[in-house]
């Protein structure tokens, strides 16, 4: 004896998720959303998400249908006679627009050929690291430098065919860029293996590039070093890179600046700082000393009196500013230099300096009241 099992199917609105007067693009929309949730390429093996979209399918072939719709809203689910999942739930134009996002352009839904994609390529950017003096950054130069790079092929001209040969149809996808096949209801069609989606292969390669259309060539470039630039600084050649494959543009040439320390002087920005030692009578005394700069021998007046450490600054010549107009400073520091050897005459001269010069040899260091009232006033 046989037995009847009856079946409630749950409701299509609430399966999507949407009111009863949802519109087709809300409905389309929700459903967007669940089967890509639930699509079984990305939920391999699982039952659960595999009936999920089903019934998503199911809903939305109905209710994206208006006759169906109307029945369906009528008389429930046996307003439609029986009539169920049917394979596939849109038209081919609306499968792009729903699983765009997640099959990208895997799907060709137009239904027309695709010919071969363009191989036209655009050549790699080239690095040049170049050292310079630190005085070739203050003040700039040319610099002649030698580089490696690809360049089309002369024999073939860049086709990367032999003479008088060019590229042949390729017989994999037959010149349309792309294999299809059936997955389920889906049509999908991905970038041809063999050649790369160009539609056509190289046959008779070119003997001298091998069929890449390009030679490695030592190539010689004339670089111009602006004043004032830093250790780390790039300067890009627009179309000195590698040559593009195909009729594709070249790539840039990037010269990365390597810049050698200096024996006496710092950069800071645009300012250079440079330390000067000076004997303890030149510091209480009063001098004037001769300064070696980038510029040449410059004039430095020590006051009377210069404590250690204290910073003199020398207006302009510092670094030039970089693309633009006037120069940082230079900061000379002063150092007095205590003398390690000294002779007996120099001595008795100390000695009897000494009880003249008087210094309470105490602490000098201030309260933190003192610092906070020196900050505010």
């Amino acid at each position: 004896m046989s037995r009847t099992q009856n079946v409630t199917k749950a409701d299509y609105y609430e399966i999507l998720g949407v009111a009863r007067n949802a519109t087709d693009q809300e409905l389309k929309a929700a459903y967007r959303k669940l089967a890509l949730q639930h699509h079984p390429d990305r939920n391999d093996g699982d039952r659960e998400s595999e009936e999920r979209f089903k019934e998503c399918s199911e809903a939305y072939q109905v209710l994206s249908d208006p006759q169906k719709r109307a029945a369906y809203d009528r008389f429930g689910h046996a307003g439609l006679g029986g009539a169920g999942f049917e394979g596939n739930p849109f038209g081919a134009q609306d499968l792009g627009d729903i699983f765009g996002d997640l099959f990208g352009e895997m799907f060709n839904m137009g239904g027309g050929q695709r010919r071969g994609a363009s191989r036209v390529q655009k050549g790699h950017d080239v690095r040049h690291d170049l050292t310079i003096e630190f005085e070739e950054a203050i003040f700039g130069r040319e610099a002649t430098i030698n580089i490696h790079r690809r360049e089309a092929c002369p024999d073939c001209r860049g086709t990367g065919a032999a003479t008088g040969r060019g590229p042949s149809t390729c017989p994999h996808c037959q010149g349309r860029g792309q294999v299809r096949y059936q997955q389920g209801f889906f049509s999908i069609a991905r970038t041809c293996s063999a050649c790369g989606g160009a539609g056509t292969v190289i046959t008779d390669p070119c003997r001298a590039c091998r069929g890449e259309g390009r030679v490695e060539r030592q190539h010689e470039i004339v670089v111009n070093i602006p004043a004032g630039v830093e250790d780390g600084t790039r300067i890009r050649y627009q179309g000195e890179g590698d040559a593009g494959r195909f009729g594709g543009p070249a790539g840039d040439l990037y010269v990365v600046l390597r810049v050698r320390p200096h024996k006496f002087f710092e950069r800071d920005g645009n300012d250079l700082h440079c330390v000067i030692p000076v004997s303890f009578p030149q510091a209480a005394l009063g001098t004037e000393i001769t300064l070696s700069t980038l510029d040449g021998d410059t004039k430095l007046k020590i006051p009377e009196g210069t404590q250690s450490g204290q910073t003199f600054r020398i207006r302009g010549k510092g670094v030039p500013h970089l693309n633009a107009y006037g120069r940082g400073d230079l900061l000379a520091q002063v150092v007095v230099r205590t003398p390690t050897k000294l002779t007996k005459a120099q001595r008795d001269l100390l000695r009897e300096l000494s009880h003249t010069v008087t210094v309470e040899n105490t602490p000098t260091s201030r309260s933190i009241l003192d610092k906070v009232k020196e900050m505010f006033s």
